[in-house]
């Protein structure tokens, strides 16, 4: 898989003049190309041209994310001090939903930047400010379901989700990253089943050639024989997870946690 990144002249622009300011400002002698390097792009608004996100595939297509978008990025720039170096949840309303993700993981300090609605594309618009700001201590990342609901390509998921993972690798190589196949969701019909399998396939594929990436497998603790959702699991959509979801949720995760962060409430 080629990890395919299409940087808007929007953001360069934005990139350029906050480096400039900043020079102007502050009459450091740093030069400008590491202060482009150093700037993060404000991404606190959903871009209502879709064409500003990087990555392939249909961007979000839920009417509300623009609005929960620039609500968390407001409750995050609030506690954006207290979240440096946080072992990161990263996704979408399923990580977003994870309300008792503190108590669950006592000894670890989290954070989470999940965003209801988002996809892999959404992620890769963010992920500078959101999760590589923060300097975190890893990275847990659930991400596609939505991307396969809106009818994008596996391929395409797949090709975003390396690119998510190869740029938290190049940030920090050391950063050990976790990635959650991507969990069933109601099909009667057997619409999603396919796509998120090979999806799954493509993912368990790419992660095996990563070194410090790490699988947790969220599809079989979850799935029916047919693909579908356990119902004890998930709320009545058979889209979210309920409180027993959640714990099934966090008792894959706690093993592969306690070997590569054993304990990060005091770094």
């Amino acid at each position: 898989m080629k990890s395919t990144f299409k940087i808007s002249s929007a953001r360069i622009l934005f990139v350029f003049l906050s480096a400039l300011l900043l020079l102007t400002a502050t009459g450091s002698n740093t030069s400008f190309a590491q202060m482009a390097t150093n700037a993060v792009a404000d991404v606190s608004q959903y871009p209502k041209d879709p064409s500003l996100l990087p990555g392939k595939g249909p961007a979000a297509t839920w009417s509300g994310l623009p609005k929960l978008w620039a609500q968390r990025h407001a409750e995050w720039a609030r506690t954006a001090g207290r979240d440096q170096g946080a072992v990161v949840f990263l996704g979408d309303s399923i990580t977003q939903g994870w309300n008792s993700l503190a108590r669950d993981f006592p000894d670890l300090h989290v954070a989470n930047r999940g965003i209801g609605g988002d996809t892999t594309r959404g992620v890769l618009y963010r992920l500078d400010a959101d999760v590589l700001a923060l300097k975190p201590r890893a990275v847990v990342l659930l991400i596609g379901t939505n991307d396969v609901g809106n009818g994008a390509d596996p391929d395409d998921v797949a090709d975003n989700i390396e690119a998510i993972v190869q740029a938290l690798r190049k940030f920090n190589p050391d950063m050990p990253v976790i990635v959650c196949r991507v969990m069933p969701r109601s099909d009667q019909n057997q619409r999603f089943v396919n796509n998120i399998e090979k999806l799954n396939t493509l993912i368990d594929g790419f992660v095996k050639t990563q070194p410090g990436v790490v699988e947790c497998d969220t599809w079989s603790i979850f799935a029916t024989p047919n693909g579908g959702c356990q119902p004890e699991d998930f709320r009545i959509d058979l889209l979210h997870l309920n409180a027993n979801g959640y714990g099934k949720w966090k008792a894959a995760l706690k093993p592969i946690l306690a070997k590569l962060v054993p304990d990060n409430k005091t770094m």
